[in-house]
């Protein structure tokens, strides 16, 4: 992750690729890994916080959605907008700080559309959880994201349980992709606990809506038990990407790691 000082994790502790041809520079891969450990510590030190006496208030906590959140939000730009429908803004700002946070969906939507009548190559992002049919705002957004083919990403996190696996348990998650062919624009299923396959699915949406080709549907599917900042870390050993140098130096350069621990 790009600190707020502009401070970068070096890639010196990354080994050299043993085999193969990653789509996603080592660079990246570390700054993907950094920020979502960062995300984890401080998720964990606010709900630790959050404990009866010491804090009060809703609590939307991104343990566990790591993946999506960063893979999605970290490419953004500062003249791009994201809207956190349901999701702890605070911890959004801590992914990308410099990209603009929107009140909501409603908001997001009309900054992409002030985007194509500018003709600039500004885009939204909704970043979602849970069942979206549930928000009033999200079906009405869809619509006018395809009626005006708007440079904006729709991103749903589903976290579902382990058993028993199949649609049958989660109907609606499944057509969720299937019901966005009404609208003639893309909608794709990824695992919402791999970063490095939401990242190269944002990343393509992203383009695609720069381009001026319209919006994307993105749908992170996530199995509960699954831990995807343990999935990113085996993902760089079986590259031969990762040592544990790499690991204390991202905690060096976030100071805020450490307090997680306190």
């Amino acid at each position: 992750m790009t600190a707020k000082n502009n401070q970068q994790p070096s890639a010196a502790p990354f080994k050299a690729a043993q085999s193969g041809f990653s789509l996603v520079s080592n660079d990246k891969l570390l700054q993907l890994y950094s920020t979502m450990l960062k995300c984890r510590s401080l998720a964990e030190r606010s709900h630790i916080h959050l404990k009866p006496g010491k804090l009060h208030g809703r609590h939307s906590s991104i343990l566990g959605r790591e993946a999506a959140a960063v893979g999605v939000a970290i490419d953004l730009l500062p003249e791009d907008t994201l809207a956190p429908a349901n999701w702890d803004r605070a911890l959004l700002n801590t992914i990308n700080p410099s990209v603009t946070l929107a009140a909501g969906i409603h908001h997001a939507t009309r900054a992409a559309q002030a985007n194509k009548d500018n003709k600039s190559n500004k885009i939204a992002a909704v970043l979602s959880t849970g069942n979206p049919a549930s928000l009033p705002s999200w079906q009405k957004a869809l619509n006018l994201a395809a009626a005006h083919n708007l440079p904006i990403l729709f991103v749903s996190l589903h976290s579902l349980d382990p058993e028993p696996k199949g649609p049958e348990r989660h109907p609606w998650v499944e057509d969720i992709p299937l019901k966005t062919k009404n609208y003639a624009f893309p909608a794709i299923t990824v695992d919402g606990n791999d970063a490095v396959a939401v990242y190269r699915v944002a990343s393509e949406a992203i383009a695609h809506a720069r381009k001026g080709h319209g919006p994307t549907l993105i749908v992170c599917r996530r199995w509960k038990p699954d831990d995807p900042l343990l999935s990113m870390e085996n993902y760089l050993i079986r590259k031969g990407l990762f040592t544990e140098e790499c690991k204390r130096q991202v905690a060096a350069l976030n100071p805020g790691l450490h307090a997680a621990q306190e």
